[in-house]
This record gives structure tokens, sequence and C-alpha cells, in this order.
């Protein structure tokens, strides 16, 4: 890996909605596994209030919502389901990054350290990765298994820091140098408090909810590894 371009120290990663366009999947996945316990979940309902949990705290507000008890042994079951009925959805119906997202990753991958911060599971994540060619490209990678608590809570992010901190000692990562690429406003939140820069994108919601982003674009596609970099260096 060469030296780390100028401002820009490393640039971290949502992964559903900013790299690929899983979404809908998940939705179906919960909505598969709450409906035999009389949750019904609409997509509306669950982009504007689930959407950027892990699938632990999607669980918990979710029953906790229908009113429903959840007893926190029944839930890596039920997480377990869901995982399982993610795979098979995204194995029959595919996954493909979003315009720009790989092309982007290829740029920034060698010039600058790339983390991935995502709130679903690992074995959600490490497939289409690998089907798209970008696993690879991710010198570290958090996911829900690595932290006690979801976005909005800035864990993740944080511990994204720390990895690249281990992963590269002869680095410095300060937060401010960093930038987080984003959809929603929880994962927003969790970014900015861990003190990174964040380019928010717009694949899930509209401008008004992502305003606290540093920057909003429409997509990946026109975005340049300079737009990053002036974006820290700001």
């Amino acid at each position: 890996m060469t030296h780390a371009i100028n401002s820009l120290a490393a640039v971290v990663f949502d992964f559903d909605g900013v790299i690929v366009d899983t979404e809908p999947l998940h939705f179906e996945a919960f909505r598969r596994i709450a409906s035999p316990h009389g949750i019904e979940l609409a997509w509306e309902a669950y982009r504007q209030k689930y959407m950027g949990f892990d699938d632990r705290d999607a669980f918990r507000a979710l029953f906790r919502d229908a009113g429903r008890p959840l007893a926190e042994e029944r839930l890596a079951g039920l997480i377990d389901a869901k995982a399982a009925a993610f795979a098979k959805l995204a194995e029959s119906e595919g996954v493909e990054p979003y315009p720009g997202a790989a092309r982007l990753i290829g740029e920034l991958a060698g010039r600058v350290p790339l983390a991935l911060c995502s709130g679903a599971l690992r074995s959600d994540v490490q497939p289409i990765l690998a089907r798209a060619g970008l696993k690879a490209c991710f010198a570290v990678m958090v996911t829900a298994e690595d932290v006690s608590v979801s976005k909005p809570d800035p864990e993740s992010y944080r511990e994204a820091l720390r990895r690249l901190a281990a992963r590269f000692p002869d680095r410095t990562f300060p937060a401010s140098r960093c930038v987080a690429i984003e959809d929603t406003p929880a994962g927003i939140a969790a970014a900015r408090g861990a003190g990174l820069k964040v380019l928010a994108v717009r694949t899930t919601h509209a401008h008004g909810p992502l305003a606290a982003a540093d920057c909003v674009q429409e997509s990946l596609q026109a975005l340049r590894v300079e737009d990053l970099e002036a974006l820290a260096r700001d």
C-alpha cells in the first residue's frame, strides 16, 4: 500500500445502502421471521424505524413496539433464523454493488486504508463482498458481532479506528481525518459521534434526514477520491 493521500487518513464504508442494495432483502427476511410471532412489518415502517439497527436491536425494537415481551434467550434463535432467510434471498435474487461503488472502492484501495463498519452480520457481508471482488479491498471489518450496541451508538466506528491503528501501526488515524460513507441517520450519528467526517448518499433516505452529514451526494457515481480528501481537509 502506498502512502496515504495527503490529509485523508482512512475511508470507512457502511455496507447496506452504500455498497450494495440489500435493505429490501433484510426487510423481507425480518418480515418472514416476525410474521409467525404476530408482528406484521411494512416497508415504510422498516425504513423509518429499524433500518440502521443491527439484527439484535432491530428484533428488540420490533417486539417492544408490538407490545410483545422478548426474552433475551430467544434473541439468538431469531437472529439465526433471520440470517438463514437473508442468505437464501441473497442467493436466489443476487446482489450487485450500487453504481459507482466498486469503482470508488477500487480507486481508493492501495492509496488509503479502507474499513467496513456495518450493523449486518459478518456472514451476511463477506459472501456478497467476495462475489463482487471487493472483500480484499478492506483492511479491517467491523460487523454486528464485534460490538455490544449498534448504530447510532459510535462504538462500531471507534472500533473500526482502533482496528485500523492496530493493522497499520506506522500510521495515525485521527478521527477528523477519516471519512465515513453512510446512508441513514443512525449511521451518520454513529460516525459523527466517533468524530469522523461523514458523506451521506441518498440511496435510502431523502436529503432532510441526512442533513447532519458533512456532505450529501445523490450517489457514488460521480464521487472522486479528491472529493473525500477535500472533506477530510475541511
